[in-house]
């Protein structure tokens, strides 16, 4: 076990010596200072599009791009070659989920760091994304819930009147967020839709029922937000 324990230790046979405590110091920093910005994007973020993937890859590159940097340990010629191999992934597929881009950066710096000599980099690196990754999915990190529902409805009255309609939802939601107001050239009324954080979510036909009666309210619709779309 001992001599396991000493190679794994020792796995690095590249021309540049490898200190194993320095290599996992740093994948645990990146990956703090990953999961600190993740956190500072979920508390600030304020626009209708939110992807929780993209709050993930925010956490995950970091601990990647260590992992690449201490492949590279100044070596041009690994760079280059690092280079080669990006351009040919981006230019045989287009990758549209930040998350996906993060697996084929992980494959490829494990790919480089093996082909370099650097064993116990590849390994400590594969490891510590794996647990990352896992912490991410079991805790569902990234997901936010601010919203039970959202309507959209059109809105045939002025707008200086929308406070009766304000009253009926601030009655129903503990927290009401337009989220867009439209207006089209060639026929009155504004199309409206509101994200709300509703005070009983078991209510939330009645709530309906009673925008349809209001005066200068039509085309009443609903979706169940339980969790935020990512746009």
């Amino acid at each position: 076990m001992s001599e396991w324990f000493e190679f794994f230790v020792q796995g690095d046979f590249a021309t540049t010596p490898t200190n194993i405590p320095i290599v996992l110091l740093g994948l645990l920093l990146s990956f703090l200072c990953g999961h600190t910005v993740a956190w500072c994007y979920i508390r600030t973020h304020s626009g209708l599009s939110y992807s929780r993937t993209f709050v993930n890859s925010i956490i995950i590159i970091p601990v990647i791009v260590s992992m690449v940097m201490m492949v590279l340990a100044n070596n041009l010629i690994t760079a280059f070659g690092m280079m080669a191999v990006f351009a040919i992934v981006r230019f045989r597929n287009v990758l549209r989920d930040t998350l996906d881009t993060t697996y084929i950066l992980v494959v490829i710096a494990a790919g480089m760091a093996c082909g370099t000599q650097k064993f116990a980099t590849a390994i400590l690196g594969v490891l510590v994304f794996l647990l990352v990754a896992a912490y991410l999915h079991f805790t569902s990190f990234g997901r936010r819930h601010r919203f039970d529902i959202i309507v959209n409805l059109r809105w045939s009255r002025p707008l200086a009147e929308l406070n009766d309609l304000r009253e009926l939802l601030n009655r129903h939601a503990r927290r009401s967020q337009c989220a867009s107001q439209r207006s089209h050239e060639g026929y009155e009324g504004t199309d409206l839709s509101y994200r709300l954080l509703m005070r009983d979510p078991a209510r939330a036909e009645e709530m309906l029922t009673e925008l349809r009666a209001v005066p200068g309210v039509s085309r009443v619709t609903s979706l169940l937000a339980q969790d935020e779309s990512e746009l």
